[in-house]
């Protein structure tokens, strides 16, 4: 290979992706406290304007692209951001909330202390899917600034990955909340994932 080949190539594999990383406006479920999951969920009146919001406060800045959760209530948010900037959302499913299992569609004060069913996702397998997610990003944008658009624990997931710590060291995003991170393809390639031992089940994501 070339000498300019390979200093090409160190190029852009230490090229950092700037992620804007925004947890999706309030939903009627979240609204009602209910467990959405892998449900597509649907903003309502207050999430509207909180997506609103965020593309005002993002619309004077570079943006690359927007990616979002392949949830509605993803979809719905990202696309009132990416508005003007005259972008398509384009979606994955690494984006997507956890799958809550047989809790999904119960009312969230309900599961409190409740035993877990097994089909609930696993913390270590939310966590690697959200590795993948660093890893597809980076590797798809190198150098380029993407919005983000997920869900309060694959969210906090991702944090978890970024900051090297357990997800229960992570505040949870709000809806809506925007929190911007600095990846390098070689820094999520070598992201490993620690696994927390909480079992709490949190809010309506």
């Amino acid at each position: 290979m070339h000498r300019f080949e390979k200093k090409q190539i160190f190029f852009l594999r230490n090229m950092e992706t700037t992620i804007i990383l925004v947890r999706h406006g309030e939903t009627v479920d979240n609204a009602r406290n209910v467990m959405q999951g892998q449900t597509q969920g649907e903003l309502n009146e207050r999430g509207m304007e909180q997506a609103r919001q965020v593309a005002v406060r993002l619309a004077s800045e570079p943006v690359d692209a927007v990616v979002a959760s392949d949830l509605h209530r993803a979809i719905q948010t990202a696309e009132i951001i990416a508005e003007p900037h005259g972008l398509p959302v384009n979606t994955t499913a690494l984006l997507r909330e956890r799958d809550w299992g047989s809790f999904t569609g119960r009312y969230i004060p309900d599961l409190r202390n409740m035993v877990w069913p097994d089909d609930v996702e696993s913390e270590d397998a939310l966590l690697l899917r959200a590795r993948s997610f660093l890893i597809y990003i980076t590797a798809t944008y190198p150098g380029k600034r993407v919005v983000a658009v997920g869900h309060g624990i694959i969210n906090k997931a991702i944090l978890a990955i970024y900051g090297h710590c357990e997800m229960r060291e992570v505040q949870r995003m709000m809806n809506a909340e925007v929190r911007v991170l600095t990846v390098s393809p070689e820094r999520a390639s070598s992201a490993g994932t620690v696994a927390s031992s909480g079992t709490t089940v949190a809010s309506a994501e």
